[in-house]
């Protein structure tokens, strides 16, 4: 959707159209939220992961139950301080200056969640912790690679979910644990590939499996919903009109800024506000057109017409 979509405007080209040096950096309003949604869907996610075990009937489920846990743990807490301190070392080696991006932080360990989820409870805790680590590096990785490519991701979801999804699924091809996977209900028959190369077989049966999974989820995505989102973008319901852009939803949309610290564009609300009494005009006018036009269509009583009173007069005389 985003490459259907386009970039916001100023994200990577100013006014004239001109390719900016550096993409405009648009943040967030408010890091303090940004930070209660990202502790919500982690908290949401042991209803999601552990729940998934859908009973707890026996110790062995229990053993089960609690080892996805301590792997969503484990995988959001590593992905949250590799992304955060990776992203620290890479600003000092341009900078010179320490900085800690909260926001690495936090889609950080979102993708540790999403990377864990496909092998929660298959893996052990020091192959979750390494999955979340590495979840962490898949997220600052892809992060830069659509901005390279210029594709407007306003909510860092392709590098957090596509990414870090896949990163997911692969990882349970390789890391999925003999013991854990028949404790879980699943067959041994095909392992994690490290555990098969541990075993002198070399079995590619889940890996290949996973690929696959991949494969089909993308090919999905690329032949069902990019149309779709071709359909809305001819339609045009797909992006508001660009004076609103400009203006902002929280003005153009919702009746005021949602923050007082946020600042206007008063050029812009004075074109949406004229483009609007305009629109108000067109449709007050087309209204009273057609109000004529249904009036000029009634039928006349013959005894309101003129003809009729003449007639009349004529016979009264």
């Amino acid at each position: 959707m985003a490459l259907v979509l386009g970039p916001r405007r100023g994200r990577f080209h100013d006014d004239d159209g001109n390719v900016l040096e550096e993409p405009k950096p648009m943040g967030p309003h408010s890091v303090a939220l940004q930070f209660l949604g990202t502790f919500a869907l982690w908290f949401g996610w042991y209803g999601f992961n552990p729940g998934s075990t859908l009973k707890i009937h026996s110790a062995q489920l229990g053993d089960v139950a609690s080892l996805v846990a301590v792997n969503t743990t484990l995988g959001a807490a590593a992905g949250a301080l590799s992304g955060m301190f990776t992203s620290t070392i890479l600003d000092e080696r341009k900078t010179g200056v320490y900085t800690f991006d909260t926001t690495a932080a936090m889609n950080g360990c979102l993708t540790g969640l999403v990377a864990i989820t496909a092998g929660c409870a298959t893996v052990e805790p020091w192959a979750g912790f390494v999955i979340g680590l590495v979840a962490g590096w898949v997220y600052l990785g892809a992060s830069a690679l659509i901005l390279r490519l210029k594709i407007d991701d306003a909510v860092d979801a392709i590098p957090v979910h596509m990414f870090g999804g896949a990163w997911g699924v692969l990882a349970t091809g390789l890391f999925s644990n003999p013991n854990r996977m028949r404790l879980a209900g699943y067959a041994t028959g095909n392992l994690g590939w490290f555990y098969e190369w541990g075993r002198g077989s070399g079995n590619f049966t889940l890996m290949g499996i996973q690929i696959c999974s991949i494969l089909f989820v993308f090919g999905w995505t690329v032949c069902i919903f990019t149309p779709f989102c071709y359909v809305l973008k001819l339609l045009n319901w797909l992006r508001i009109d660009p004076i609103e852009e400009e203006v902002g939803m929280d003005i153009s949309r919702h009746k005021g800024s949602a923050y007082q610290s946020e600042d206007t564009n008063e050029k812009a609300v004075s074109e949406l506000n004229t483009s609007r009494r305009k629109l108000q005009m067109d449709l007050s006018y087309s209204g009273r057109s057609r109000a004529s036009k249904a009036a000029d269509k009634k039928p006349t009583p013959a005894g309101d017409s003129m003809g009729g009173s003449e007639h009349a007069a004529e016979e009264a005389a």
